[in-house]
């Protein structure tokens, strides 16, 4: 057990290294709009950017890591960690449904031209994801009344415990439910069917096509866009595959401890570690939208190259700079 603890401090510790600066990295980069996308597009891939940078900010620094590097801080007081939870969980909701309402936008660009043009706009997209953000905020306020002090010295409250009756009473076992299917079950079903939709629409595009250009017979002409489609297919599998594994764990274990109405703190071993990977896996899957999205695309990784040349550029000259 001992060592699986010092490997969630260094896999917390290397998350936090790495995941900030790459969704930095990609909200300027995506910021500048240069990537070749539409400005729609844009907008959903700034806003998931942001939510996986606030998933690491509340989740793996403030949250986890402060539990095993800044130990007995203001960010230990009851209160406090109760308000990191409380965002730490919008966050991730945010996170997870921004990728919902992306997929979506797909989906209209792909398989409804009619709507397309409507709902495909700038506008739409800055009013759906305020509104997506604002409802999952005030979903999560009543999370910061789960939690009781662990002790109380010279009467301020440290540390957050979970109240036993919130794995017992019915109010809070509903709320618990109503977290989980919100997110991440419902997503599962949603990306799911988006994306076999989505897939069905291109693959019946491309019979079409191929019909038309004399390909059913065997020809093997090149085709753009039965290429493009074809990468457009890869990357949603990538993606529903990605969040459909990195998720499972977590949902497994939320289901086991519902069903044999065991509270998570008195786990045995094996049944903890069980938990924490699927805690663990959860967190990655939050932070590898924006990767799996913006990677995809040459010109997003072509603007990486450059804006990583001009920082080491910079960064060179500015050292060399006393030396003449």
């Amino acid at each position: 057990m001992e060592t699986f603890h010092s490997f969630k401090k260094i896999y917390y510790l290397l998350f936090a290294v790495i995941g900030v600066p790459v969704n930095l990295l990609a909200i300027v980069i995506l910021s500048r709009g240069k990537c070749g996308l539409s400005t729609c597009t844009t907008h959903y891939l700034v806003a998931m950017a942001m939510a996986d940078l606030l998933v690491i900010i509340t989740d793996v620094i403030l949250w986890r890591s402060s539990y095993y590097y800044f130990p007995e801080t203001l960010l230990n007081i009851t209160p406090v960690c109760s308000v990191i939870y409380v965002l730490l969980c919008a966050a991730t909701d945010c996170s997870v449904w921004f990728t919902i309402t992306f997929s979506f936008d797909r989906f209209v660009t792909i398989c409804c031209q009619k709507l397309k043009t409507k709902y495909c706009t700038a506008k739409t997209a800055a009013v759906v994801l305020v509104t997506t953000c604002i409802l999952l905020c005030l979903k999560n306020v009543p999370f910061y009344f789960i939690y009781e002090p662990r002790e109380i010295i010279d009467n301020v409250p440290w540390d957050c415990d979970t109240k036993p009756i919130y794995y017992t009473e019915p109010g809070w076992m509903g709320l618990d439910w109503f977290d989980k299917v919100l997110t991440p079950l419902l997503p599962f079903v949603l990306i799911l069917l988006l994306n076999a939709l989505t897939v069905r629409h291109i693959l019946v595009a491309s019979r079409v096509r191929k019909g038309l250009r004399g390909q059913s017979k065997g020809e093997n002409r090149s085709d753009p866009e039965i290429e493009s489609r074809r990468k457009s297919v890869i990357l949603l599998f990538t993606i529903s595959g990605s969040f459909i594994l990195l998720w499972l764990i977590y949902i497994i274990d939320f289901l086991y401890y519902n069903i044999t109405r065991t509270d998570p703190g008195d786990y045995n071993n094996s049944e903890y570690i069980f938990g924490q990977v699927g805690y663990m896996l959860q967190v990655l899957s939050c932070c590898t939208n924006t990767f799996i999205y913006g990677v995809t695309q040459s010109k997003f990784r072509g603007q990486i190259k450059n804006t990583v040349k001009y920082l080491v550029t910079s960064i060179i000259q500015f050292i060399n700079k006393p030396n003449n």
